[in-house]
């Protein structure tokens, strides 16, 4: 990120600093569940307030329709945890660029800070519309991105805001691109890329990518299915892409010719309805009944995928092995999620997304080396894709 200006580089005292950060948060009947993505931005925010910044910051939170003001999608939950963790003051806009954003953010002392309500409360945030761009420019002097969750999107508060004010990079921004990049160029060796999730054709890109730079490919979830079909399996009524066999049998003849290791699941966890409650079965995948789902990869994958990872200098893991949110179906993920854990020697690196609320689940975050905020943003990062949010804060 040599190109890029960051947050150090920032003579932020009194001036009012507009800061994208990532408060995209789970919140039960008004309160913050999780506040990890929160905690995320604590450095520069922290950073910002100690060196006497008059701190704005922006986020998004949910899919709400962008005709206005909707309850169940407010920032406020957020804005009160994040008063508990700062232990001081924060103070809420009811708007997001309207009359009380405006007279709040103009009332701001040094080391102060205001949170605006959810932008996509305003439609224009997700068109990069330039008159609302403009409008969140002037409530600010300078601009921080460290919302890498969001870097994959050319929105107003992630690209368009950072032609108009001096653009610098958050600490969360820099340590996301420079660890994804650095896992990317100069792997410790052996790397043992872990990918799950449900469809093939979500994650080919992310697949090719790491064939290129991994020694060991592990997959998972209901996408090995459609590798299986690819290696003449019967897979029951599994979750399948009857398009993608054929770009799957591509990609384990890749495999082969590059000298990757493409472990796949040997067996799996079946039952005869999606739910918590079915009646289940493990079987091996040479054998898995007709009128059955596999739903989550069996012990003897389990041990075969942990001996993989115990080996490893490098590990990065993006999506679960199964269905890891019901119990019946929590054992192969978590078995994974444990043998990451317990790689204290490697440098592990969670891709965001579901990986995160596993290794959360199970409480194993904090023996993760790097847990990524970012999913789809990790993910496109990984395959090789410019970032918007990162591209729009070059000089």
């Amino acid at each position: 990120m040599a190109d890029i200006a960051t947050v150090d580089q920032l003579d932020a005292r009194g001036k009012r600093v507009l800061v994208r950060v990532d408060f995209n948060v789970p919140v039960a009947d008004g309160v913050c569940s999780d506040d990890t993505r929160i905690r995320a931005a604590l450095p520069t925010i922290e950073k910002l307030i100690d060196e006497g910044a008059r701190v704005i910051l922006m986020s998004h939170l949910g899919r709400p329709s962008g005709e206005g003001f909707e309850e169940k999608f407010t920032l406020r939950p957020a804005a009160l945890r994040l008063s508990e963790l700062l232990g001081r003051p924060v103070a809420f806009a009811s708007d997001t660029v309207g009359p009380d954003a405006q007279a709040k953010a103009a009332a701001l002392q040094d080391g102060q800070v205001l949170v605006l309500e959810n932008l996509r409360f305003d439609k224009r945030e997700k068109k990069n519309d330039p008159e609302f761009c403009q409008e969140l420019a002037k409530l600010g002097e300078a601009y921080v991105n460290d919302a890498f969750g969001t870097a994959h999107r050319a929105h107003a508060s992630t690209a368009g805001v950072a032609a108009l004010l001096p653009a610098y990079a958050g600490y969360l921004m820099q340590n996301e691109v420079a660890t994804l990049t650095g896992m990317l160029d100069e792997p410790r060796r052996p790397f043992v890329a872990i990918l799950g999730g449900s469809k093939v054709s979500d994650k080919i890109k992310v697949i090719d990518a790491l064939m290129d730079k991994c020694d060991t490919l592990i997959i998972g979830g209901g996408m090995c299915f459609t590798f299986l079909l690819a290696q003449g399996k019967q897979v029951g009524t599994s979750l399948k892409e009857e398009d993608w066999v054929e770009r799957a049998a591509a990609m384990l003849r890749k495999a082969e010719e590059r000298g990757v290791k493409l472990l796949l699941p040997v067996d799996v966890v079946c039952a005869d309805k999606f739910a918590e409650d079915a009646n289940t079965k493990t079987v091996s995948v040479d054998d898995v009944p007709a009128d059955m789902m596999g739903l989550d990869v069996g012990p003897e994958t389990a041990k075969l995928y942990a001996q993989a990872i115990s080996q490893a200098a490098t590990v990065f893991w993006n999506g679960p092995m199964g269905v890891f949110e019901m119990e019946a179906f929590a054992a192969g993920t978590k078995a994974v999620a444990e043998a990451v854990a317990e790689n204290q020697l490697g440098d592990t690196i969670i891709g965001g997304g579901d990986s995160v609320a596993a290794v959360n689940k199970f409480d194993l975050a904090d023996r993760m080396t790097f847990i990524s905020t970012g999913g789809g943003a990790s993910m496109e990062l990984v395959q090789g894709e410019a970032l918007p949010g990162v591209e729009a804060l070059k000089r």
